[in-house]
């Protein structure tokens, strides 16, 4: 066993001691095996590492493990820890993942030569990951009936005066969104004067978990459409939810937890209803919250449901329109060149980003404004947008 092996799960055993301080079995179980696989590919894939690159691969498989090891005590990062430990260790995991084929493959065969391919498309989605650019999406809200769940045309009947919502969802404030980046996403987001700024959760990381003054800063911008800001809770967000409501309503951001309110504005009365998350018995949570709020005739409600999996299980009718992330729109795929394909629609049935129908309620999924987990986007770009309602009729 060579020194780059020893060296490295040596460090995989220290993070997953400190996981396991930190948060309890389960997260050190969640740190071990998602770390122990990225161990294991990494350390496979290093005798076959040029040796120029090498002095580069064990920097960045040092950086992976600091920065993971950093997570115990967690801290909105600086600028230079980003640049140094935080970003290098997101693109090289990400490489290292998408590398797995090479280091199953270089069993057999020799694989120095292209071993720089995923390691590249790691490094472009790095810098995906800050791109960002305003952009209108138009959707037409009719009575059309689809029978199943699947993707639906954006539509072609416009009125004069559609519904104009932004969305802002998974910012997930830490290493990727800093408090300005996101205070920059909310003032664009305020000088586009929409009829409804929705937040639909996410908002904080492990790293700004105690980050709740800095939360309140970068949202603050939206206070200048205080009444017409609503979020909903997101699965990240039960980790620290008085946080999350103490920075949203500092924000003048209305928190709807299974609660609904109508706002009058020049389109008409609009029904606001945020659902909580859930993990488990999502049917039977989310009739209940829909029996609470029995449908107007002629009312459009718009509806916040962080998790797009669960737009399946709610009842017929619950809404004309359902805003959710949670995705961060497939993170993996082939948006950037203009196709839908992503990692989430290969591998699930769950929306990834995009339109979708069934019967006539239909599901907006964002692609997210940041994102978690996966470390970086890899031809999936984050959103802004103004998305564009346009409400032919008004059923219920």
């Amino acid at each position: 066993m060579n020194v780059f092996t020893l060296a490295s799960f040596a460090s995989l055993g220290a993070v997953v001691a400190l996981a396991w301080r930190r948060g309890g079995r389960g997260y050190a179980g969640f740190v071990g095996t998602i770390f122990g696989i990225h161990t294991v590919v990494s350390c496979a894939l290093a005798p076959r590492v040029p040796a120029f690159a090498m002095p580069v691969f064990a920097y960045a498989q040092a950086a992976l493990y600091v920065h993971v090891a950093s997570l115990a005590r967690p801290a909105m990062p600086s600028t230079p820890w980003k640049a140094l430990v935080s970003w290098p260790a997101s693109a090289f995991a990400a490489g290292t993942f998408l590398a797995i084929p090479w280091a199953v493959v270089g069993a057999f065969t020799p694989v120095a030569s292209t071993l720089w391919i995923p390691y590249l498309a790691a490094a472009i989605g790095l810098a995906e990951s800050f791109s960002h650019r305003m952009t209108d999406v138009h959707v037409t809200l009719d009575d059309a009936h689809v029978a199943a769940l699947g993707r639906v045309g954006h539509g072609t009947e416009r009125v004069e005066a559609p519904l104009r919502i932004v969305q802002i969802t998974d910012p997930h404030l830490g290493s990727f969104m800093s408090e300005g980046r996101l205070r920059a996403v909310c003032e664009r987001a305020v000088a586009q004067a929409p009829d409804l700024v929705l937040l639909t959760g996410d908002l904080l990381t492990v790293e700004s978990n105690h980050a709740g003054e800095t939360l309140a800063r970068a949202l603050a911008p939206l206070k200048a459409l205080a009444g017409r800001t609503f979020a909903c809770m997101g699965n990240h967000d039960h980790e620290v939810p008085d946080t999350i409501a103490k920075a949203l309503s500092a924000a003048g951001v209305t928190l709807l937890v299974d609660d609904m309110t109508a706002v009058n504005l020049p389109q008409g009365e609009v029904e606001v209803l945020g659902y909580d998350f859930a993990w488990r018995e999502r049917a039977r949570h989310l009739a209940a919250v829909s029996a609470r709020f029995p449908r107007r005739p002629g009312v459009l409600r718009v509806a916040m449901l962080h998790d797009p999996g669960a737009f399946a299980h709610l009842p017929p009718t619950a809404a004309d329109l359902v805003l959710s992330g949670h995705t961060h729109g497939g993170q993996i795929g082939l948006v950037r060149f203009g196709l839908p394909h992503t990692v989430v629609s290969a591998l699930s049935a769950v929306p990834d980003h995009g339109f979708w129908g069934l019967g006539t309620m239909r599901l907006y999924v964002h692609r997210g404004t940041g994102h978690y987990g996966f470390p970086v986007r890899v031809g999936v770009p984050p959103e802004e947008s103004v998305l564009h309602v346009h409400v032919p009729r008004r059923t219920a």
